[in-house]
């Protein structure tokens, strides 16, 4: 089993981020794992799962120097090919306000659900910004339990739905 660690860069959205980032850590034999990279508010973020041997913040030095990058590295364990497929999609959207996603998240998971995939954005104008924010996990616990938990939230809609997944 290879040594894992999770590389996690964060900087100014610019074109070549992942280019450079993963040229380099090709070039010095490092091999990528699962990836997932995003841009928030003007940033653009990558966290990935690298394996190899050497330094690789000495690796990626130049890399993150000429773009202003941080860099953040942590050993993990982890393997590859341990994916969980989401069952519950749960959809919100309200005025924005502070305590939505801990309020949201906070219930799921006191009823089990285990969170795969968080996105969320501010949409409306400054005035009257709206929350959005779109959940993917896992759990057992009934659909109709879920919808009712959330059900007693103030000032957000919520849909909670199944995920058919189709394999094949």
């Amino acid at each position: 089993m290879s040594e894992w660690k999770m590389l996690t860069l964060v900087g100014e959205d610019r074109p070549g981020i992942v280019a450079r980032v993963t040229d380099a850590l090709y070039r010095a034999g490092w091999n990528l794992g699962e990836a997932s990279m995003i841009r928030l508010g003007g940033n653009f973020t990558i966290m990935m799962m690298v394996a190899g041997s050497g330094d690789i913040e000495t690796t990626l030095a130049p890399v993150v120097r000429d773009l202003g990058l941080h860099l953040h590295v942590d050993p993990i364990k982890g393997e590859l090919h341990r994916h969980r497929i989401p069952n519950i999609q749960v959809r919100v959207n309200g005025a924005d306000r502070a305590g939505i996603v801990s309020q949201v998240t906070g219930a799921l998971a006191e009823n089990g659900f285990n969170i795969l995939e968080l996105e969320s954005d501010v949409a409306g104008s400054p005035r009257q910004p709206v929350y959005i924010m779109n959940i993917q996990g896992v759990s057992a616990t009934p659909l109709e339990q879920l919808e009712q938990v959330l059900a007693g939230l103030e000032d957000v809609d919520v849909s909670v739905s199944s995920i058919e997944t189709l394999i094949g």
